[in-house]
């Protein structure tokens, strides 16, 4: 005899993929707000690599934990920063 496919159960709507109950993420907290840096300056390179992932692309909020103001001022400083020549474009 076949095996039924039951469609409602919670694994094929995604409510199996849960994390347990009281288990919270901790918020990424930013490096920016916690060295209370106001400027992001395009000519300070050890600042800028740390947003730059591996393959050479500027890291997304999720990942670093900036604002939206501050990873708008970090892309266009790492942007600067690349065509002046004090980043490369890729690694």
């Amino acid at each position: 005899m076949a095996k039924q496919i039951d469609f409602d159960s919670d694994e094929k709507n995604g409510k199996g993929m849960r994390a347990p109950r009281g288990a919270t993420r901790r918020r990424r907290v930013s490096r920016l707000s916690a060295e209370k840096i106001d400027y992001i300056d395009y000519k300070d390179v050890k600042l800028l690599q740390s947003f730059i992932a591996e393959n050479g692309k500027v890291m997304p909020r999720r990942l670093t934990g900036v604002t939206a103001w501050q990873q708008r001022k970090l892309a266009e400083a790492i942007k600067r920063a690349r065509n002046l020549a004090l980043l490369p474009y890729t690694k």
